[in-house]
């Protein structure tokens, strides 16, 4: 079976219903005061909306030709690959530096159920979506 390969468009356009599928599975948990209550409603959430963000930057990577079994396979590779291909973007570098630590590293691997971090990421995503599919 052959995979194909993913235009930009039909990678942002992923990386839009994964971010829409990560908010979907953290409004399953209650919140109570200031936290969600449910931790694994939050960590799934925040894992599939982190990966989101990676969708959109293979999107943007694809789309400057880079091939599927170049795209990025690491976090620093990411980094690696944002300072060749993306232009100097400090608003991007802060969004994808809230993305990994809110949702991937404090919400994901840690549990952290701040409803605050958590919508934080959650807009660290959207925008580097928004940046990256102009």
């Amino acid at each position: 079976m052959t995979e194909l390969i993913q235009s930009k468009k039909e990678l942002i356009k992923e990386a839009k219903r994964y971010l829409a599928n990560g908010k979907e599975t953290i409004a399953k948990s209650p919140i109570e005061g200031k936290l969600y209550a449910d931790e694994k409603y939050v960590r799934e959430g925040a894992g599939i909306a982190y990966l989101a963000a990676l969708k959109a930057i293979d999107g943007y990577l694809v789309g400057k030709g880079i091939s599927k079994d170049k795209l990025p396979k690491s976090i620093e590779e990411y980094w690696t690959m944002k300072k060749k291909h993306i232009p100097h973007n400090g608003k991007f570098s802060q969004s994808l530096t809230i993305a990994y630590q809110n949702l991937h590293i404090s919400a994901y691997y840690q549990g952290a159920q701040s409803v605050s971090l958590v919508k934080e990421g959650m807009q660290a995503v959207k925008e580097i979506i928004t940046m990256l599919e102009e």
